[in-house]
């Protein structure tokens, strides 16, 4: 069942274009994944989605328009914003910038929290430090822990692992994994990172100035010689 519509979608920062006439769908219950270089407009795709940037075309969330709701109604939908980790509170602490995301979801902050905790345990033992002072991996995951706390249906995870260890790239998408598989959330993940997309995504739309270019299952891209020497290098 589609979950997620995107439907001719152009997004606007002034007179300049980032995305063109930009058309997919997610399914409910799959991680789908958008990839492609940096200035490709991933980040304005899902910020798009979360009526942060200017657009024409339709964003329908179980068939309801998101395009001129601002961004606290459609986190209320069940929308769920992990963006990249600089977008923390850096002089808040742990617990705090957690607590910003449970803002809209007020009655489920004890359960949720624990959740976040039992996901990544660092959180919990670090909850008074400051964000700032946190390593990018613990970043990371403090800003998937904020979107948690919005008892999200749909995760929206913009670059997960931008600057991070291929150790701590392995811990976010075995996390990712299992908040797909055990709590049935629908994820969209945008990443520069292939071959973490790939191994986690039933779907994958490669991206390109504003385009999308191509789309397929993992499978099915990686099959197709010259896609896989234009798009992955192989």
């Amino acid at each position: 069942m589609t979950f997620l519509e995107i439907d001719q979608l152009s997004a606007f920062y002034g007179q300049a274009q980032s995305l063109h006439d930009v058309s997919f769908n997610v399914d409910q219950g799959d991680i789908v994944a958008v990839i492609g270089t940096n200035g490709a407009g991933k980040s304005t795709l899902m910020d798009s989605i979360m009526g942060m940037v200017k657009n024409t075309g339709a964003i329908r969330l179980e068939g309801q328009d998101l395009v001129g709701r601002n961004s606290a109604d459609i986190v209320k939908m069940g929308v769920g914003y992990a963006p990249e980790r600089a977008h923390l509170f850096p002089f808040m602490s742990v617990e705090d910038n957690l607590m910003v995301g449970g803002y809209t979801a007020r009655d489920d902050i004890g359960r949720n929290l624990a959740h976040v905790h039992e996901l990544f345990p660092v959180l919990k033992d670090r909850a008074t430090q400051e964000t700032a002072t946190q390593s990018g991996g613990e970043r990371q995951m403090v800003s998937l822990g904020r979107a948690l706390m919005t008892s999200p249906r749909l995760l929206l995870v913009d670059e997960p692992t931008i600057g991070l260890s291929p150790k701590v790239c392995s811990e976010i998408a075995a996390t990712l994994k299992r908040l797909n598989e055990e709590d049935g959330l629908t994820i969209l993940i945008t990443e520069q990172n292939i071959n973490f997309a790939m191994s986690l995504a039933k779907k994958v739309f490669v991206l390109e100035t504003g385009h999308i270019r191509v789309s397929g299952t993992p499978e099915e891209l990686m099959a197709d010689k010259e896609l896989n020497k234009a798009y992955f290098g192989t």
